[in-house]
């Protein structure tokens, strides 16, 4: 690939084709998922991928990462980890009589934080600092992280035993909260009938980390009509108002949702943002930061109660265009 960092709009547009069509390719019949992952990542946001196992969460992952050129690290999250397996730790050089660091899987372009609920409290709050400043500290040194920086984060919604449910403050560190879904019949049976080995292999690299980090501040370039913008903070105000909803979407979901549309119309070869940019990323993006009335006997509101609440929202306020 071309390793100039400043590209044309032209060649943005060409680049971005190229790099949803690879990411494809492994994660077959997923065009929605991959998608949303480019659009997060774009957006220098991070996503949870919370879904059965076997569906292609690891996939994603590692297709995104050889696409832009960038190394990517698997944790295997469990209920014995401890901050420093994921950070690093500090150790002592005889040799030179000084502490050195030896970083954990965190110092990587993109993290695979595979079933991360699996691990305590105290290890997930590990990654808060690293999910929103793009460092880490280790005994007192802040140390900076790999740009770009991106996590990838899975959680099964079906298994409970042996796990610690992702804290408000952590799941607000999420961008995008995904589903990625069973196959179609049609492209089930051919992955079951005719496997293509490790699909990553197909995987071409499309971007290096520079030329992603470019396309990063093209997002901020992005134009938003004040009309849309009108219509993004009466949705965020309507999730604070509705009976449904005992805490609504804070400032900084709705920064999040605007950076994320910016992000989706420069995806899609737009210099501009339509209200269906914010219609389309709403559900993935606010359904996870917001907290539903108290149901009776302590019964705990599913992913599909929380994504209706926002939907219905969304209803009832009339686009600008």
């Amino acid at each position: 690939m071309n390793s100039q960092v400043g590209v044309s709009k032209d060649v943005q547009v060409e680049l971005l084709s190229q790099l949803r069509q690879v990411v494809e390719t492994a994660l077959e019949g997923k065009e929605e998922v991959v998608g949303l992952a480019l659009t997060a990542l774009l957006a220098r946001g991070h996503i949870l991928l919370e879904d059965v196992p076997g569906v292609g969460k690891t996939t994603l992952a590692r297709a995104l990462a050889k696409a832009v050129g960038g190394n990517m690290n698997r944790v295997q999250f469990t209920s014995d980890m401890l901050p420093s397996d994921v950070l690093g730790v500090t150790v002592y050089e005889q040799e030179n009589s000084s502490f050195t660091l030896r970083k954990g899987a965190v110092f990587s372009n993109v993290l695979l934080a595979d079933e991360i609920n699996r691990a305590s409290p105290r290890t997930q709050s590990a990654l808060l600092e690293s999910m929103n400043e793009g460092q880490v500290s280790v005994d007192g040194v802040t140390h900076d992280l790999p740009q770009p920086f991106f996590v990838v984060a899975t959680q099964n919604p079906q298994d409970f035993a042996g796990t610690f449910p992702l804290p408000e403050s952590q799941l607000d560190r999420f961008m995008m909260r995904v589903e990625i879904g069973y196959p179609s019949p049609e492209v089930e049976t051919r992955l079951m009938l005719h496997p293509q080995g490790d699909r990553i292999e197909g995987v071409s690299q499309v971007l290096n980390p520079e030329t992603l980090a470019h396309l990063q501040l093209a997002v901020e370039k992005i134009q938003v009509d004040p009309e849309v913008g009108k219509y993004l903070q009466t949705l965020i105000s309507a999730t604070r108002k509705s009976s449904v909803l005992s805490i609504g979407a804070s400032t900084r979901a709705g920064m999040s949702l605007a950076r994320a549309a910016r992000a989706r119309a420069l995806l899609e070869g737009r210099d501009y943002c339509l209200p269906d940019d914010i219609y389309t990323l709403a559900i993935p993006l606010l359904a996870h930061r917001v907290r539903l009335t108290a149901h009776a006997d302590g019964y705990m509101p599913s992913r599909e109660e929380s994504e209706r609440a926002i939907a219905d929202i969304m209803r009832k306020i009339p686009s600008p265009l």
